[in-house]
């Protein structure tokens, strides 16, 4: 299942709908954001102890050209063993872990159970996509202005790609969550599923679950993933879910590094926090990222709260 995830998933480079640009670059895949659509990060590496840190400074340098932020999707498996304190000592930032969950369709309920007085409004327009970001911004209290560009973008030219939803409580939005069906891939992917706090405990989180389980076999997908949150993953193990992997997204911001110091890594290799540097007044101004921590406009799943 790993390998096929891999495979399917880390190291596609077909266009996901977003606007980013995936590529493979040497050693790594990556996608880039494109005038402010989709995710900047590295979802896949195949490194050793001899390239890591070469490899890492390489692709800081890349996107501190750019003038992006980005992440490092990083997995439990991935090489070399010490990946996570090389990225580290190269100044990225490691967010919460979360886990790799999958489940096989056909094994899922699908019975959509709603609470009384909640209804689900399929998101078919730019009034349906701003309801979603509300939500997404009540329940994480940060700004998802780059997710709406790019939600907005898929909407608009590949709505075949992603299936989107709220919850509504009359007329207010409570939750919402996204499913996307790339080509080529017997995964679908589960987004989002944020719900407001006085609202949780009454298994909206579960019926939107189940909602896209039915979306996904209608259309052949044999096995559903999301990268669970802490608060999700015992819900998700309830429904049926299994884990493959612990990953978590290591974060860097183009500003941390003096050009000197990004120059003299690329020869010594990077050499430890001392050498990270924080915001100062007058540095760039900070590029929002399309990482939901991380989302990921994409490509990082939002972590999902409720039950």
């Amino acid at each position: 299942m790993r390998t096929a995830f891999d495979r399917q998933v880390r190291r596609s480079v077909l266009a996901d709908g977003s606007g980013a640009r995936i590529e493979a670059a040497g050693r790594v895949v990556r996608s880039v954001a494109v005038d402010g659509r989709g995710w900047s990060g590295i979802t896949w590496s195949d490194l050793d102890d001899a390239a890591a840190d070469a490899v890492i400074t390489e692709q800081a340098a890349y996107f501190r050209g750019l003038g992006q932020k980005f992440e490092w999707k990083l997995y439990d498996y991935d090489r070399p063993p010490d990946l996570a304190r090389r990225l580290v000592a190269a100044c990225f930032v490691p967010a919460d872990e979360e886990t790799l969950m999958v489940a096989d369709v056909a094994g899922l309920a699908t019975d959509v159970l709603l609470p009384e007085g909640i209804t689900l409004l399929p998101v078919s327009d730019d009034a349906g996509v701003g309801l979603l970001i509300e939500v997404h911004e009540r329940v994480f209290g940060t700004d998802h202005s780059r997710l709406r560009g790019s939600l907005l973008s898929q909407l608009r030219q590949t709505p075949d790609l992603t299936e989107m939803v709220v919850a509504m409580a009359g007329d207010q939005p409570v939750c919402s969550a996204r499913v996307e069906f790339l080509p080529r891939r017997d995964f679908a992917s589960l987004w989002g599923g944020g719900t407001l706090p006085s609202w949780r405990g009454n298994g909206i989180y579960r019926a939107l679950v189940a909602y896209r389980a039915r979306l996904a076999a209608a259309r052949g997908y044999p096995y559903l993933q999301v990268d669970a949150s802490a608060e999700s993953r015992p819900i998700l193990e309830r429904l049926g879910f299994v884990s493959l992997a612990r990953t978590a997204p290591y974060l860097w911001r183009p500003w941390q590094l003096t050009v000197g110091r990004l120059a003299e890594q690329a020869v010594n290799g990077p050499g430890g926090r001392d050498d990270c540097r924080a915001p100062v007044a007058s540095s760039a101004p900070a590029r929002r990222s399309s990482s939901v921590t991380r989302g990921n406009g994409r490509k990082h799943p939002i972590k999902a709260t409720g039950r």
